[in-house]
């Protein structure tokens, strides 16, 4: 049985006005080579523009190059800070269903999404009192503010054959012409769980921060 937000220890599924949905998180896809993105996957990047033939014959004559895609149609995308997309990610991973394709960028995390979540997960992190208004019970400010780039933005992604190490780079890399991507429930639920995982982090500091490396082939 697929594992659903509301299944997880401490998630409250986000109030609905009308009679509620059932999210689904079943993953769609896998990634058998997390940080390299494969010629499917690159296709796919591409398909988000308006001359994608462009943007992969660019990519076959500059494979290092970073491009600006428009957001909204193929994917959205969910900016966080570095070191909190690095729990969302983690939970996502360690207790959910794993995630979509993530680059990181600038000291941000570009956490990929399904059309739509731009729109959608503000509101329900205000609508759960997670957003920037937060609540006066010491929860305010728990969740950073996420910037969400939907119809309209565009964005600057990785080159297919980033250098490591680089500014710019896949963590999880695409693979697939339909890569599967989270929704704003999903990624509402992961944000929660990171903020209440850097209480706890906080408060009890680790000895050592091990390297973390997600095993894409589960999601197969």
């Amino acid at each position: 049985m697929p594992l659903r937000p509301s299944s997880c220890p401490g998630f409250r599924q986000p109030r609905e006005t009308g009679p509620s949905q059932p999210v689904d998180i079943t993953p769609m896809s896998s990634t058998p080579h997390a940080s390299h993105v494969t010629s499917a996957g690159a296709a796919w990047l591409a398909s988000a523009g308006s001359y994608p033939r462009s943007t992969l014959a660019l990519w076959e004559e500059r494979p290092k190059a970073p491009v600006v895609l428009p957001c909204g149609s193929a994917f959205d995308v969910v900016s966080a800070p570095a070191m909190f997309g690095r729990r969302m990610l983690d939970r996502m991973w360690a207790e959910g269903p794993g995630s979509g394709p993530v680059a990181e960028f600038r000291g941000r995390m570009l956490l990929f999404s399904a059309p739509g979540t731009a729109q959608r997960l503000p509101s329900l992190l205000e609508w759960e009192e997670w957003g920037t208004r937060g609540r006066p019970d010491g929860r305010a400010g728990a969740v950073p503010p996420l910037l969400c780039h939907g119809t309209g933005d565009a964005v600057t992604v990785p080159a297919p054959a980033g250098p490591a190490g680089s500014a710019a780079r896949w963590l999880v890399a695409p693979d697939t012409r339909r890569p599967w991507l989270p929704g704003p429930e999903i990624l509402l639920w992961a944000a929660v769980r990171a903020a209440r995982a850097a209480v706890r982090i906080s408060i009890f500091p680790p000895a050592e921060t091990p390297a973390n490396v997600y095993d894409v082939s589960r999601r197969r």
